[in-house]
């Protein structure tokens, strides 16, 4: 959800993975790659994304698209990221320390360009794609760089034409995340690696809801902003977070990805617990945990909420709000912070 404002139009298509022929590339295994790297193209968004050769410069335009390349073992390839909401998940501080940073929101067209990438990513076709934040895929295929946008943000079901962040008529799935990390590790031919990754993020996924019972728990997710909050709604990554610990979404009811909703209705649905978005960035109004707490138990709305008495808060990074791999992080801090509150069996 780095995104409030400015989404792009344009639905696109859902990303699937479509492998021809297996070839070995040059140099196998030696340069980090797979020894059997296949080729073809994924169809992604509705664009044709080669395979064969992997790329070796590559700038990712948001943190979430970074952290997958970081988490294959792909430093030594980015160029150039941008778009940061955290800091870098845990355990990548090193492997992120040499990559240039072109902006900390989004750079110009032309500041991409001037890292002479052979490919770029993204989290969001707010990012990149119609009315793209930094251009369109066109522009950069159009000079011979190949593209690839999460499919979380063009999913089935995921419609961006309706203002804000999009609206979603399906839930978010956590295997469209994991597609997204085989389709960069088939990308780049290191699909052991993404394999490794995926079964990783399942285990913890497992380990965190493990005998959990939080069936009885309502839950709100803000992101950002005090005056007009963005909340989240159904079937985004807060609610793959909240189905996986079993627990209920305040706003449900609401297929908007961050609805803006007043206080008087949260007031009124009076969540158990307020999971905060604990931002870095200074784009929005109380962005980071402690200013959200110093609002909530300051404004005449929202101090005598439940969840505010009884200072029920579990904090979480941006990123594990967003569709990306930080969502497993979401699931965790979310299933131990009602542990410790006591709110789950």
């Amino acid at each position: 959800m780095l995104n409030h404002a400015l989404r792009p139009l344009g639905l696109l298509a859902a990303s699937s993975l479509l492998l021809t022929a297996c070839g070995q590339p040059p140099g196998g295994e030696a340069d980090g790659t797979d020894s059997a790297a296949p080729t073809g193209t994924i169809d992604n968004c509705g664009h044709a994304v080669p395979l064969g050769t992997a790329p070796e410069r590559v700038v990712s335009l948001n943190q979430g698209s970074t952290e997958i390349l970081l988490s294959l073992g792909l430093a030594d390839r980015l160029v150039g990221t941008a778009t940061w909401t955290d800091p870098v998940m845990e355990g990548l501080e090193e492997a992120n320390a040499d990559v240039p940073r072109l902006a900390d929101d989004w750079p110009s067209f032309e500041v991409v360009l001037d890292a002479e990438p052979d490919f770029v990513t993204a989290s969001f076709v707010s990012t990149l794609g119609p009315s793209g934040l930094v251009a369109t895929r066109e522009q950069f295929e159009d000079l011979g760089v190949p593209t690839y946008v999460s499919p979380s943000d063009c999913a089935a079901g995921k419609d961006n034409t309706t203002g804000g962040d999009g609206t979603r008529s399906e839930p978010l799935t956590l295997e469209t995340v994991y597609d997204e990390v085989h389709d960069l590790a088939a990308v780049f031919g290191v699909e052991e690696r993404g394999e490794e990754l995926v079964e990783e993020l399942r285990g913890r996924v497992d380990t965190a809801t493990a005998d959990l019972d939080a069936s009885d728990v309502t839950l709100m997710y803000w992101f950002s902003d005090s005056q007009a909050p963005y909340l989240a709604g159904c079937c985004g990554a807060p609610g793959a977070i909240t189905r996986a610990v079993g627990a209920e979404n305040a706003f449900a009811d609401t297929h908007d990805e961050w609805p803006q909703i007043n206080w008087e209705t949260v007031a009124d649905r009076d969540p158990d617990v307020i999971v905060l978005g604990d931002l870095t960035r200074e784009s929005q109004t109380a962005e980071s945990a402690e200013a959200k707490i110093d609002f909530l138990e300051g404004n005449p709305a929202t101090r005598n909420l439940t969840a505010v008495t009884e200072e029920r808060y579990i904090l979480l990074s941006g990123q594990a709000m967003n569709p990306t791999i930080r969502t497993v992080e979401g699931i965790e801090r979310v299933a131990e912070g009602l542990r410790d509150l006591g709110l789950a069996r």
